[in-house]
């Protein structure tokens, strides 16, 4: 029987082939959200739809995973945001907001997305907010 020790350089290097496949899908989606503005499109509380909330809104994602919320050309507020691509989720966090934009904080369920749009869920306390952002 030949030594298992020959199998560890191979192991090793399966296990650094995965993180650089992670790392690449990673920052290929943190080009994504960084080139252009993002608005969102349609916006549902309870199945009522309180789109209009958001109208003069665009959000503009930075890679250091800070967002302005931008309303009429004029940042309104600074948060934070991040995705997990592997769980299909992603948050975030305008600390100290008001009305509309408290109500993205949080962790969303990523339902479908592609190059220009992104739809999602958050349910909490029996809640159901149902979001989508298009790239503008």
């Amino acid at each position: 029987m030949k030594n298992p020790l020959f199998l560890i350089p191979f192991i090793l290097l399966l296990a650094g082939c995965e993180k650089t496949i992670e790392k690449i899908k990673e920052d290929a989606i943190i080009k994504i959200m960084t080139e252009g503005q993002w608005a969102i499109t349609s916006f549902a509380r309870n199945s009522s739809d309180i789109t209009t909330s958001f109208t003069g809104y665009k959000f503009q994602y930075y890679s250091n995973k800070t967002v302005d919320a931008i309303k009429n050309g004029i940042v309104e507020k600074t948060g934070t945001w991040d995705g997990d691509g592997a769980t299909m989720t992603t948050w975030a966090n305008f600390t100290g907001a008001t009305t509309p934009l408290n109500l993205i904080n949080g962790s969303w369920h990523i339902d479908n997305s592609g190059l220009t749009y992104v739809e999602a869920s958050h349910t909490i306390t029996g809640e159901i907010k149902t979001m989508r952002l298009d790239k503008q």
